[in-house]
């Protein structure tokens, strides 16, 4: 019988039939079920590769001294122990390492009985933390993916879309490796040997600087989508190149970020942030689709004039200060990612008819709120970022007592760094930046005479627009006090008594009456003040009011 092209031959008892190609049935793909497939039928075991440490450039210097005294400790008592994870991967790509966890065959009461100062934390992973110090080295147990396994605190759980919310299986160090996420993160690493154990060929792709997962890439994100933001973080970081396999799910995948819990996320985006390079991730998440899923206004503030130059701005400075070791406050970087969508709603508001810090008020609490949705800040930074907010309509007001009552605020730095952010996006004129940095590192004499300035720049400018001249409240206060002339020093009567002139005494009760009703709404003024972190309470009383 005559072979037929793209057919395909069926037997069936002694007569053979040719069954068309465009006959034939479909097969469907399953995922899930290949996925357990994988995990219940049995594998070809992983190569175990065993390199030295030296010759592949480790030097003992890199390693910490607490981690490679736990590892002893831990072999002395007769377990496995390996230093593993990103301080290995890293002294082998010439990274100085920073932290440093441990990989053991003991279970964590056993560890914990092991270390004097050793603490059981977590929920889904038991870990144990070995104090020593500032330092805290990580200790966790050889842990597997498979259902079936050594018995641990309990099974292997996932919701409704695949994602891992239990896998406390305790296996063997082959399963540890298979459970990690990328090769050149399952990488082991014996001090006191001074030998690298490879499984999953983790020593390739360091050669290679290619960033590969384990496994099939759309079932590793499934059960853990922080994996696709790890993968863009760490390629960025270690100038390593995503494999294809391991890059191309990504955006088919990226709505699962929606599904991890949004403290996690924020653990997640906080490392992304304060990495050093948080202005190329940033830029390669927008790339993958994934800045949706963190940060969903994001889109929108780069859409905006200015919006992404203030951007990119906040983002080198704070990678500058990172790489320069000095502090970087996640509050302030969330508040410069999101304040010109603030901005922008506060700007709607107030056309709109709403005053001024009102329409503040409620611009960021919506935008608080909207971010929420997927990434909750922890209070504490919450409340930085909003007194950062509240602080920039108070760098406009510079009379004495008002200057000097926002350089005495908690958070005056970190709104005044916001404040030269913004003049150097243009968004405000830079000689406002200007004179709240003369003011700031001048002396009090010096500080007064810029004050001085100021106002009779003002009174000029209203002089040449035909106005009378007005300035604010405060600023006539100011002039006020300052003009007055000095009172007269009370006598004494025979009888010793003090006694003023009719006329004073007539200008003290005047004095009394005026500063008591003064004295009222600057009260209302300050109740409103301690709630926002604002304590300006002239040019802003009337606001406050409404």
């Amino acid at each position: 019988m005559t072979t037929l092209r793209g057919s395909l031959a069926v037997g069936l008892g002694a007569r053979e039939f040719w069954v068309p190609e465009a006959n034939r049935p479909t097969r469907r793909k399953v995922p899930m079920i290949k996925a357990l497939l994988d995990r219940v039928l049995p594998k070809r075991s992983p190569k175990k590769q065993v390199a030295s440490g030296q010759k592949l450039g480790i030097r003992s210097e890199q390693m910490s001294r607490n981690a490679v005294y736990v590892c002893q400790k831990l072999k002395d008592a007769g377990f496995d122990a390996f230093i593993v994870g990103g301080a290995v991967r890293d002294a082998l790509l010439g990274v100085t390492p920073k932290d440093f966890d441990v990989a053991t065959s003991a279970r964590p009461e056993q560890v914990k009985n092991v270390f004097r100062r050793a603490f059981i934390i977590g929920r889904r992973f038991r870990l144990v933390h070995v104090m020593f110090g500032d330092e805290t080295i990580e200790v966790s147990t050889f842990r597997s993916n498979a259902v079936t396994g050594a018995k641990g605190s309990g099974g292997v759980e996932a919701d409704a879309t695949g994602r891992i919310t239990s896998d406390n299986v305790y296996g063997s160090q082959i399963d540890d490796a298979v459970r990690r996420d990328f090769t050149i993160n399952a990488l082991y690493y014996d001090p006191t040997t001074d030998e690298v154990v490879d499984f999953m060929g983790g020593l390739k792709d360091i050669e290679k600087r290619s960033l590969r997962l384990i496994g099939e890439a759309e079932t590793r994100y499934r059960e853990d989508p922080v994996r696709m933001l790890r993968a863009v973080r760490l390629s960025v970081k270690l100038g390593c190149s995503i494999a294809r396999g391991t890059a191309t799910p990504i955006k088919k995948h990226a709505a699962l970020i929606q599904n991890v819990p949004a403290a996690r996320l924020f653990d997640e985006i906080q490392k992304l942030l304060l990495s050093g390079y948080a202005s190329a991730t940033l830029a390669d998440l927008r790339k993958h689709g994934l800045s949706n899923g963190l940060l969903p206004l994001l889109d929108l503030i780069y859409e905006q004039p200015g919006g992404q130059k203030f951007i990119e701005l906040a983002l080198e400075n704070t990678d500058r200060r990172v790489r320069e070791d000095k502090p970087v406050s996640p509050a302030f970087l969330f508040a410069s990612l999101l304040w010109h969508e603030v901005l922008k709603r506060w700007t709607e508001l107030q056309s709109k008819g709403e005053h001024r810090i009102p329409a503040l008020l409620q611009a960021m609490e919506e935008v608080l709120d909207e971010q929420r949705e997927t990434i909750t800040l922890p209070q504490r930074f919450a409340g930085i970022t909003r007194e950062i907010w509240l602080m920039q309509p108070r760098f406009e007001q510079r009379t004495s007592r008002a200057a000097l009552r926002v350089v005495e605020q908690p958070r005056f730095r970190a709104a005044y760094d916001f404040l030269l952010l913004r003049a150097a996006a243009g968004e405000v004129e830079q000689e406002l930046a200007d004179w709240w940095t003369n003011f700031i590192e001048s002396d009090p004499d010096i500080r007064q005479e810029l004050i001085n300035q100021r106002l009779r720049a003002q009174q000029r400018g209203s002089r040449n627009q035909g106005g009378r001249g007005r300035v604010d409240r405060a600023e006539r206060s100011e002039r006020r006090d300052s003009d007055a002339p000095a009172a007269e020093p009370p006598t004494a009567n025979d009888s010793g008594e003090t006694v003023t002139s009719e006329g004073d005494a007539d200008g003290a009760k005047r004095r009394r009456r005026r500063g008591g009703r003064n004295r009222n709404k600057r009260d209302a003024s300050c109740d409103l003040a301690l709630a926002t972190g604002d304590e300006t309470g002239n040019a802003q009383g009337d606001s406050y009011s409404r």
